[in-house]
């Protein structure tokens, strides 16, 4: 294969300190595959440091690469994405930020001038949801393209469920934004109600939400786990023992974990908002319920486990669904856009 362009990516590459594996963890690797040379930056721990480092690897490789991507949240890592794009514009480099922040829509709104030139001038945005492609429309962007995120699909083994109980997987950081509180209400209802439910909350604390989690889960009996930062590998092998997954976000784009539910076979009951409608259709491959409702979830939790026939029409719909965004057929629309 004959090399193809040379690529800056900048983003949070913090899986090496045990942090959840984010896109610079795995797209870089997927791309050097199909010939790009790939520089990525930064794992530095430190915000300050990261920041520098990040801005450092910009100007070192200006003359050296062809197009730099940049990972591009919606709370204070936003501010990485417009300077590292400051810099490029500074350097006459084409960039393209991969538009991954849940909340992004807002941060458009509250800083309009910032998003204006960061947005504006970009050769191209990514977008992995047709949600945030759309929201990016409507705020006046034409330089939007979706190009979905996406699983290698051989590494998950689709499980089929015959019987449901309410055993319930949880996985994401906890973060006030993915709302991990509700999540223990859902536990709360369903004991009060004399059902034999279980919890599993599997990912890393980023706010301080796992210390309130744990405090309440203590106070109220609640029977749930708490098993911190788990590879994927291990969260993938917990999940055998699991029957339903449950997504409790106020906010979201597309999800990789939900994704990953939907590709091992667990029937997956979320929140309905941001990109999650553009990646579950009620009721065909997953349920969706209004955000803050316990009960609401209760009730697709009991529904689900009284109809067994049901789940294996739900669970082998997202099976289908994810085996589309395998990088095998994903790869051609990276390749498109980024050129030889």
């Amino acid at each position: 294969m004959h090399p193809r362009k040379n690529l800056l990516y900048i983003g949070n590459k913090l899986a090496v300190h045990g942090k959840n594996p984010t896109a610079i963890d795995e797209l870089p690797i997927k791309l050097e595959a199909e010939g790009y040379a790939v520089i990525t930056a930064s794992s530095k721990q430190n915000k300050t440091f990261r920041l520098l480092d990040m801005a450092f690897a910009t100007v070192q490789n200006r003359n050296r690469v062809n197009l730099v991507l940049i990972d591009t949240y919606s709370t204070q890592n936003f501010y990485y994405a417009v300077i590292v794009a400051a810099l490029c514009r500074f350097f006459k480099l084409p960039y393209m930020p991969i538009l991954h922040g849940g909340n992004l829509p807002s941060r458009l709104k509250k800083s309009k001038r910032l998003s204006k030139a960061l947005f504006g001038k970009a050769l191209m945005n990514i977008a992995p949801s047709k949600f945030m492609m759309g929201q990016f429309q409507n705020a006046g962007f034409q330089n939007i393209t979706y190009i979905p995120n996406t699983l290698k699909i051989e590494n998950y083994p689709f499980q089929i469920r015959t019987s449901l109980t309410p055993k319930l997987l949880w996985v994401r950081s906890f973060s006030e934004i993915y709302n991990p509180l509700l999540a223990l209400e859902i536990v709360e209802i369903l004991k009060k109600k004399g059902i034999d439910a279980s919890l599993c909350m599997v990912g890393p604390d980023k706010d301080g939400s796992m210390q309130r989690c744990k405090k309440i889960a203590e106070e109220l009996k609640l029977p749930i786990n708490f098993t911190g930062m788990m590879r994927k590998e291990e969260w993938m092998a917990l999940s055998k023992d699991f029957d339903i997954f449950i997504s409790t976000t106020n906010f979201d784009n597309m999800p990789v974990s939900v994704m990953e539910a939907m590709a091992l076979g667990l029937p997956v009951i979320s929140t309905n908002v941001g990109g999650m409608p553009c990646l579950i259709e009620n009721g065909t491959d997953g349920i969706l319920v209004p955000a803050n409702s316990p009960e609401s979830f209760v009730q697709a939790i009991e529904e689900l486990c009284t109809d067994p026939l049901r789940v294996q029409n739900i669970t082998k719909n997202a099976r289908a669904k994810m085996e589309n965004l395998d990088w095998g057929k994903v790869k051609h629309k990276w390749i498109n856009l980024l050129g030889e």
